[in-house]
């Protein structure tokens, strides 16, 4: 199934030298709406009494469809095109973050406290005292976030190199939404013994670690492992963050329904390491009646191709995701696109809550069934209710460092969770509106505050 859309990610601004005549840049907009673009901010450049030079920026849906608009406007008679930039690229080029000193060093005696002799006086208290590195450096407020590239977004295994715009991108949240430093540490190893050692030798400059875009099942032993041998919080995004914010959107969905998560029956489409994580925590939030199905159907007790995570959700059910989706009330997809069905969709229980969440196309595309569903979800910023996880980690690491937590815990995720879920008051709570908008500037510090408590209820907070 393919999105025709017209979004940011694959937007374009066209530069264009227009004669200074009636209906001549109406003729660039008709081509443009024409060919199905979405038209955004018009700039005025330069202008003369024969000709204007004016900026066009144009969402489009693909890469494909955005060179149909480029070829419809160059096709213009007396339109002359003088440039293209894709603004996503452009974005990016040079990268997105940097490092900056937090102090100045404008004399001798900057250069003397900032480094030698004076830092020699901060090496030594720190030897004599390892506590002291926390109040000394930036390791309190500091992440790490580290890949191997074995599973980029939905585009699969691309390498480390390939990975690095999304864990430049992952940094930016983490300093935008909650002001932490965070740094990628994209590694040349998908060897699971060789990535734990890495992570252990650089973990006394981070204060944390965010593990990202590792492939399942080996995502799951490097988790536990790191966790394990390091006393620094240790958080797989794609598992734990993901599973946060679909129980925060699903606790308000029910209310919405009037049913409870003991009573529901949920269908998790995707066994990978988000959708093993998302069950996990339901299975903790109540849910009991969890099915979930892989590319081969229902995980049942019958089959014997299941790995040690996907055999603890095995049921006695047999068959296809058609068959599981039958009466059930919830449907959660970590998947691929076009899989659901608005067929499998009207074969559920009433009022059905359905989370398409694959990115960029979703299971199903929500307008398909919008009169068929009484809540639909996505991972997408153009639908409403985006399930974000950026709406979890910030908040999460932020509350964790500032306790010193040694690790983070289930009822670290469980309390992020409800945090997040309350900030939808009761008078604003409806089918488009589940969950917070990720630029809601209350969300970091409530989940941090949150997380907090959690920690300290549960011991292992050291501040």
């Amino acid at each position: 199934m393919t999105d025709l859309t017209p979004n940011s990610s694959f937007s374009l601004t066209l530069r264009l030298e227009i004669p200074n005549r009636i209906g001549m840049l109406a003729s660039v907009t008709q081509a443009i709406a024409t060919t199905g673009g979405n038209l955004g901010q018009i700039d005025l450049i330069e202008q003369t009494r024969a000709v204007s030079i004016r900026d066009l920026t144009v969402d489009a849906a693909s890469t494909e469809h955005a060179e149909a608009i480029v070829q419809a406007v160059k096709a213009l008679p007396n339109i002359k095109l003088l440039n293209v930039y894709d603004r996503t690229f452009n974005l990016h080029r040079g990268g997105k973050i940097s490092i900056t000193s937090r102090i100045s060093l404008k004399s001798v005696s900057d250069l003397a406290m900032a480094y030698t002799p004076g830092v020699g006086r901060i090496c030594t208290a720190i030897a004599q005292d390892p506590e002291e590195v926390y109040k000394l450096t930036i390791k309190q407020n500091t992440v790490a976030i580290v890949t191997d590239g074995s599973a980029v977004l939905g585009l699969g295994n691309l390498g480390p190199g390939a990975a690095l715009p999304v864990m430049e991108g992952k940094a930016m949240l983490f300093k935008e939404f909650a002001g932490i430093n965070a740094f990628p540490i994209c590694l040349a190893t998908q060897d699971t013994d060789e990535i734990v050692r890495t992570v252990k030798n650089i973990a006394p400059v981070f204060g944390g670690v965010n593990l990202e875009d590792i492939a399942a099942p080996r995502c799951f032993e490097i988790e536990e492992r790191l966790r394990r041998e390091l006393d620094i919080p240790v958080f797989h995004d794609d598992q734990h963050g993901t599973a946060i914010v679909t129980l925060a959107a699903l606790i308000n969905s029910l209310k919405l329904v009037h049913k409870s998560m003991e009573q529901i029956r949920i269908v998790i489409n995707g066994a990978g390491a988000a959708g093993i994580a998302i069950a996990r925590l339901l299975q903790k939030a109540g849910a009991d009646k969890i099915w979930m199905c892989d590319s081969k159907g229902i995980l049942s007790t019958s089959r014997t191709d299941l790995t040690q995570e996907k055999r603890e959700f095995a049921v006695k059910a047999q068959g296809t995701l058609a068959g599981a989706m039958q009466a059930a009330d919830v449907f959660i997809g970590v998947s691929g696109p076009g899989v659901l069905t608005p067929e499998m969709v009207r074969s559920m229980a009433k009022d059905p809550i359905v989370f398409a969440m694959a990115n960029p196309i979703p299971e199903i595309q929500p307008e398909l069934v919008s009169n068929e569903v009484a809540v639909m979800a996505t991972g997408r910023s153009d639908y409403p209710n985006q399930i974000n996880n950026v709406l979890a980690f910030p908040g999460v690491f932020r509350g964790a460092l500032d306790c010193r937590a040694q690790t983070i815990t289930t009822s670290m995720y469980l309390e992020a969770a409800s945090a997040i879920a309350s900030l939808v008051k009761p008078s604003d709570l409806d089918r488009e509106h589940i969950i917070p908008s990720v630029f809601d500037e209350r969300v970091a510090t409530t989940v941090a505050a949150a997380v907090q408590r959690a920690a300290r209820q549960d011991g292992i907070a050291r501040s």
